[in-house]
């Protein structure tokens, strides 16, 4: 009975009518990847989980504005997007430079299916990790735990020009392999001002 609901138009009609069994299978076909997309963007499980339950309550709230032409599925992601957004907003000001960065951010979501930004986020991983050793660390050390430059020479008991040279490094070895994409990529892994180099 619930193979009906892989059909787009199907779903919605059955949403807009108020249908549990739609509803239940909306929930099902994409929370873990909704709740994957959430985390890439917050890297804050609880976060994730919050904003991916807001948008399938607003959803809900909201199916009867839903209309049959266009894919539910991109209108998951956007909702996801725009109530990290919100959370964003809420927790710090938002800066001119970092609207900047939240419009390319958008730019880039809206382009892209979730299916291929998933790839891309495992592409970066997997480049990650064929890095270097000490550029890997340097690298990690930077855009996942947001250590300054300064700070991980200390800790690493380096030079100062030896974390940029990692840093560098690590960037263009990413660019390469994901071309024109990199730019959007690294603001939605590593954030508004980490992400740019």
């Amino acid at each position: 009975m619930q193979e009906r609901f892989d059909d787009n138009s199907i779903l919605i009609e059955s949403l807009k009518k108020g249908e549990a069994q739609a509803y239940n299978f909306l929930v099902d076909s994409y929370h873990r990847k909704l709740c994957v997309y959430a985390y890439n963007l917050t890297n804050d499980y609880d976060l994730a989980e919050d904003i991916v339950q807001n948008v399938f309550i607003k959803t809900w709230k909201k199916r009867h504005k839903l209309k049959p032409p266009f894919s539910i599925k991109g209108f998951l992601y956007r909702l996801v997007y725009n109530e990290f957004i919100d959370q964003y907003r809420k927790q710090k000001m938002v800066l001119p430079l970092e609207k900047k960065y939240i419009d390319a951010l958008s730019a880039f979501v809206e382009e892209e299916d979730e299916g291929s930004i998933e790839k891309l986020i495992k592409l970066v991983k997997k480049e990650v990790e064929k890095l270097p050793p000490k550029c890997k660390q340097t690298f990690l050390l930077s855009k996942e735990e947001g250590l300054t430059n300064i700070e991980i020479a200390e800790y690493l008991n380096i030079s100062l020009k030896s974390v940029e040279a990692h840093i560098t490094k690590a960037f263009s070895t990413i660019r390469k392999s994901l071309g024109d994409k990199a730019h959007g990529i690294f603001l939605l892994l590593f954030g508004f001002k980490k992400g740019l180099r």
